[in-house]
């Protein structure tokens, strides 16, 4: 969906299009909504917390899925994302055990298969005290950041929705920077949480060579 696309919606139906736009393009649609906040047109505090249920409440449903259903073949699909099989799966049970915090942080912006790893942190029984303390503060860092980015990038254009839409090449250049930072980082996460997983099990298979 198209930056253009996303902003006359958001426009036009303000809270209501949020949440089901949020479903599809969380990130992007953050921050159009820091943007359009700058103009008036939202509160700041309220997207915070929108999006935070959000964010947390999509962590819950996945760690639901892989926690109840670890062995069926929607779980096996979801692993496969991300190059686990059923035999790497004590090895990242380590992983979230060991070091939680940056699991989680990795899984969490690892664009596009984000979904995948909360699922794999369900499969493994991750506690839920753990998994819901740093997921939460991962959706603040990440939204609270897109939010500030947004609104601040708004600001700059003299919080005028005039000027925005006369500059919507620059929007467009702006967010693509952004977002292709965001990939970037998500593409570097994901191949550094899977070199932990290999190198998890070359020590876990050492002892035994």
């Amino acid at each position: 969906m198209s930056i253009d696309s996303i902003t006359h919606l958001v426009l036009l139906y303000r809270y209501w299009i949020l949440v089901p736009l949020s479903l599809i393009e969380g990130p992007v649609v953050a921050f159009v909504a820091g943007t359009l906040a700058s103009f008036g047109y939202f509160n700041m505090y309220a997207l915070a917390a929108l999006f935070f249920i959000r964010d947390v409440g999509l962590d819950g449903l996945y760690y639901a899925l892989g926690y109840f259903g670890g062995r069926t073949a929607f779980a096996a699909r979801m692993m496969r994302k991300i190059g686990i099989t059923e035999d790497h799966l004590e090895n990242v049970r380590l992983l979230w055990a060991r070091r939680p915090g940056m699991t989680m942080f990795i899984g969490k912006l690892a664009y596009g298969i984000a979904s995948a790893f909360i699922v794999v942190a369900g499969t493994v029984k991750m506690p839920l005290r753990v998994f819901f303390s740093y997921g939460a503060l991962v959706a603040v860092l990440q939204y609270g950041t897109l939010l500030l980015l947004g609104y601040f990038f708004g600001a700059t254009l003299g919080g005028s929705i005039t000027r925005i839409l006369d500059n919507a090449g620059y929007l467009i250049a702006f967010v693509a920077v952004v977002i292709t930072a965001y990939y970037l980082l998500s593409w570097y996460m994901r191949e550094k949480f899977l070199k932990a997983d290999r190198e998890a099990e070359g020590n876990t298979r050492a002892p035994g060579a």
